[in-house]
C-alpha cells in the first residue's frame, strides 16, 4: 500500500492532530497534555480535548491549558462516552494524521515522529504500540504487573509487547484521517471496545492496522479496587456485547475470564452440596471436592504474586494477590452480562 494523501507529500511533515476524551481526570489530565507539548515532532499539530460533565475539576483544568497554550482546544462531549468524545474531537480538528489520547496515557518525546513515519513506511491506516503499565504505589504497581502478565490480561502483544507487523487491533493509534473518516469514525453506540470494533472494520475494508514495539506509551493504572472493578466490569460487559454482536472476529482468550468465572461458581456451589453432604452424613459428601478448583486457583495466583517479589516489593505482591482475582472476576461477571444483554447500561446510556 502505497503512501495516501493523508500523510502528505514524500518529504512534507503532516500536519497532526491529537484527540483526547476526559471525564473526572484532574489529577492526570495535565500530565497527559504537556507529554503532547513536549513531542519532538516538526510538524504542525494541534490538541483538541472532548470533556464530558465531571465532577472533580476537570473542567477548570482544561481551561487553563487551553489559555495557556493556543494550540489546545476544549469541546464538550455532552454523551460522556469515550466514543462520542473522540468523534467530538476528531470532527474538531482538520490535520491529516490524528493521533488518539488518553489522560492516562503518558506519550514519550519521539511517539508522534515514530508514528507518523511508521504510517509512512507500511502504508497502514492506523499504527500503535506498547502500554507500559507503572504505578507509584503499590497497588499501582500490583495493578501495573497484571497488565503485563500472561495470568493477568493474557499476554497480548500490546502488553508485553512482540515483533512488528499487522495487528488485529492496537492500542491508543495513530490514524490516517482520510481512512478514518471512510469507515465512519468510532461507533458511539460502543462504550468500550471501540478500538477492537474500529479496526475491525478499517481491516474488513482492506486496511492495515499495524503494531510497532518502537512506539511505547507510559500508562497510569487505576489506584483503588474500587475504580478497578468498575474499569473491568465495563470493558468486560462491553467485550461480552461485542463478542455477541461478532463471534466470529474474536480471539478465545476473551473467554478465559467468563469461563473461569462459571467454573469458580459451579465449584463453590458443588462443593456447598458437598458439605452439606458430610455435614448430615448422605453419600454426596465427597463433592466437597469441588472446592479445590478455587484453591488451586488461589494458589496460582499466589505463586505468580511470588514473582514479583523481588522487583515490587512484599506490598504490591500481596496486593497482586486481590489484583489478579478482582480483574478476572469483574471482567467474567461483565462479559457474562453483556453477552447475554442483561446489563441495562448497554442500551440506556450508549445510544442504541
Amino acid at each position: 500500500m502505497g503512501e495516501s494523501s493523508s500523510t502528505g507529500a514524500t518529504g512534507a511533515l503532516p500536519g497532526v492532530s491529537y484527540v483526547m476524551p476526559v471525564l473526572n481526570e484532574a489529577p492526570y489530565v495535565r500530565a497527559a497534555v504537556e507529554r503532547l507539548l513536549a513531542q519532538d515532532y516538526e510538524g504542525p499539530y494541534d490538541i483538541t480535548l472532548a470533556v464530558g460533565p465531571s465532577n472533580d475539576g476537570t473542567e477548570v483544568v482544561l481551561a487553563e491549558l487551553a489559555r495557556e497554550h493556543p494550540n489546545v482546544r476544549v469541546v464538550p462531549n455532552p454523551a460522556a462516552s469515550t466514543s462520542a468524545g473522540l468523534n467530538q474531537a476528531i470532527r474538531a480538528s482538520a490535520y491529516p494524521v490524528v493521533i488518539r489520547v488518553d489522560a492516562h496515557s503518558l506519550l514519550p518525546s519521539d511517539y508522534t515522529r515514530i508514528a507518523v513515519e511508521t504510517l509512512r513506511r507500511t502504508g497502514a491506516d492506523n499504527v500503535g504500540g506498547l502500554m507500559d503499565a507503572r504505578g507509584t504505589t503499590p497497588f499501582e504497581k500490583a495493578v501495573a504487573r497484571a497488565y503485563k502478565s500472561r495470568i493477568g490480561l493474557g499476554g497480548t502483544q500490546h502488553h508485553v509487547g512482540g515483533k512488528e507487523g499487522p495487528a488485529q487491533t492496537a492500542y491508543l493509534g495513530s490514524f490516517r484521517r482520510d481512512r478514518l473518516e471512510a469507515v465512519g469514525l468510532f461507533d458511539e453506540g460502543v462504550r468500550r471496545g471501540q478500538d477492537w470494533e474500529l479496526n475491525r472494520r478499517l481491516r474488513a475494508a482492506g486496511g492495515t492496522v499495524w503494531f510497532t514495539p518502537r512506539l511505547v506509551v507510559t500508562y497510569q493504572p487505576r489506584s483503588s479496587i474500587r475504580s478497578l472493578v468498575h474499569q473491568f466490569f465495563a470493558t468486560g460487559m462491553w467485550r461480552g456485547e461485542l463478542v455477541r454482536r461478532f463471534a466470529s472476529a474474536n480471539s478465545a482468550r476473551y473467554f478465559a475470564p467468563p469461563v473461569l468465572v462459571l467454573l469458580l461458581a459451579a465449584s463453590v456451589i458443588v462443593g456447598l452440596v458437598g458439605l452439606a453432604g458430610l455435614i448430615v452424613g448422605a453419600p454426596i459428601g465427597w463433592l466437597a471436592l469441588a472446592f479445590a478448583v478455587p484453591v488451586l486457583y488461589v494458589l496460582f495466583v499466589v505463586a505468580a504474586a511470588a514473582a514479583i517479589a523481588s522487583r515490587d516489593g512484599f506490598a504490591a505482591m500481596l496486593r497482586f494477590i486481590v489484583v489478579v482475582p478482582t480483574i478476572h472476576v469483574s471482567w467474567g461477571v461483565g462479559f457474562i452480562g453483556g453477552f447475554f444483554e442483561l446489563s441495562h447500561d448497554l442500551h440506556s446510556r450508549s445510544g442504541r
